[in-house]
């Protein structure tokens, strides 16, 4: 456990960041980083090239005679901090506090890294199973690349089964397995009402401003029981499992006084039923506004869909939606920024089996079986790619690591016990 954390938190003080605007060169960094912790471990190892992309780390231990294979699935880029202010320690500096390691990827997904790593390390190197361990660098910006990753290098990543370590646990201590996932349409939409900005005392009243309607449009999107109201998207039940509503608002830090939103049960609305987020808004700055008719004003909207729905007839809806509620004849226009599929797991066979002791041995308890509300593009690529292989979705995450958030952190136990699960899964796969 040394070695595993001071890898982590060596992984963490790289800035890799995926998004457009920040530096690329710290994605090549974590990269050679990563390939060092794993070359560390017993795997030969090396960088995965494609023009445009940053560079993946591949790792690799041959099988023993007659012993199945195992990919090893993580990725070593991480999202944007946010605003410094919002963290009460540095995002790539760090710190242990009542239990846990804080820091931008501690849990998402640099906890990945070192829990393949310890997992090989802890068979000296020369685990009971063949071990190919690919870590991409572009998860946190949808995985435009991956695709052609697998199309150059997938003759190098055929395996018996994927270990996707980029989930989490049902809660600390208490060991998930990931088995469906929703998917991804998101759009940008802009609004325009006039050719410039105006006299908002000399003309409001009769001359609309560019932000009221955007707002208007936008309101449109839930119904007043706060439900998707874009028409025509599936939606689902999950296992209610024992999640009660003070257990979440705990989770999520709700104030007092918010109510939830939408029908249903609470994991039917995270993991079975569509959702819609506001993720920004093009306005002025309150420092900066004037008294004047805003002309123009653009939000990006973000709407996660259920397994059963395909992604392209959900973008169109929400299109479809924007454009017919946009009040008093403004201008629109609305551009697509991407997707991802829903996904629901195949949870039946042998590997399915061995990760399910390995999980109770380690843990001490049962896994849960569990859905997730976030989105995984690369867990259809790896489908499409790899039909025939089981895909097994895990993690040292849990409701409290604050993945995407400010204090994103993992609980260290619950790093060691994800290791050990790993670990011991090799073993009964093996058997």
């Amino acid at each position: 456990m040394p070695k595993i954390r001071s890898d982590l938190e060596a992984l963490v003080r790289i800035p890799s960041i995926s998004h457009p605007g920040h530096d690329p060169s710290q994605l090549r960094r974590s990269a050679d980083a990563t390939a060092k912790i794993l070359a560390d471990a017993g795997c030969e190892t090396r960088l995965l090239e494609i023009e445009g992309a940053p560079p993946a780390v591949l790792g690799r231990i041959p099988a023993p005679p007659g012993a199945p294979t195992v990919v090893l699935y993580a990725h070593h880029d991480v999202q944007p901090t946010g605003g410094r202010d919002l963290w009460h320690s540095e995002p790539f500096e760090p710190v242990e506090k009542n239990g846990r390691l804080y820091g931008r990827g501690t849990s998402d997904d640099k906890s990945g890294v070192v829990i393949h790593a310890g997992a090989i390390r802890a068979h000296g190197g020369r685990p009971p199973v063949g071990v190919t361990v690919f870590v991409e660098g572009e998860e946190e910006w949808g995985s435009p690349n991956l695709g052609k990753f697998l199309a150059k290098y997938g003759d190098h990543l055929k395996a018996d089964a994927v270990v996707l370590a980029d989930s989490g646990n049902w809660r600390t201590g208490q060991p998930g397995i990931t088995i469906s996932l929703r998917g991804i349409v998101a759009c940008d939409i802009e609004v325009r009402t006039l050719d410039h900005a105006v006299h908002s005392g000399e003309f409001g009243g009769p001359v609309p401003d560019a932000l009221t309607v955007l707002a208007k449009t936008l309101a449109t999107l839930h119904d007043d029981r706060g439900n998707v109201a874009v028409k025509g998207i599936a939606t689902g039940t999950a296992d209610p499992l024992d999640l009660t509503e003070e257990e979440l608002r705990k989770q999520v830090g709700m104030r007092p006084g918010v109510k939830l939103i939408g029908d249903g049960g609470i994991t039917d609305r995270m993991w079975m039923r569509p959702s819609i987020s506001i993720l920004g808004i093009d306005a002025p700055k309150l420092t900066e506004s004037t008294n004047q008719l805003v002309p123009a004003a653009k939000a990006r909207v973000s709407m996660r869909i259920p397994p059963g729905q395909d992604h392209e007839a959900a973008m169109k809806a929400l299109a479809d939606h924007l454009r017919s509620h946009v009040p008093w004849g403004a201008e629109v226009k609305i551009e697509p920024r991407g997707h991802g599929q829903p996904y629901r797991v195949k949870t039946g066979g042998k590997a399915y089996d061995a990760l399910r002791a390995a999980l109770s041995d380690a843990f001490d308890r049962p896994a849960v079986e569990m859905g997730q509300g976030g989105t995984i593009p690369f867990v259809f690529d790896f489908a499409r790619a790899f039909p025939n292989a089981a895909l097994l979705l895990t993690g040292a995450g849990d409701p409290f690591s604050n993945a995407h958030s400010e204090d994103e952190s993992v609980d260290l136990g619950d790093l060691e016990r994800s290791t050990l699960a790993e670990a011991l899964f090799f073993q009964h796969l093996a058997a």
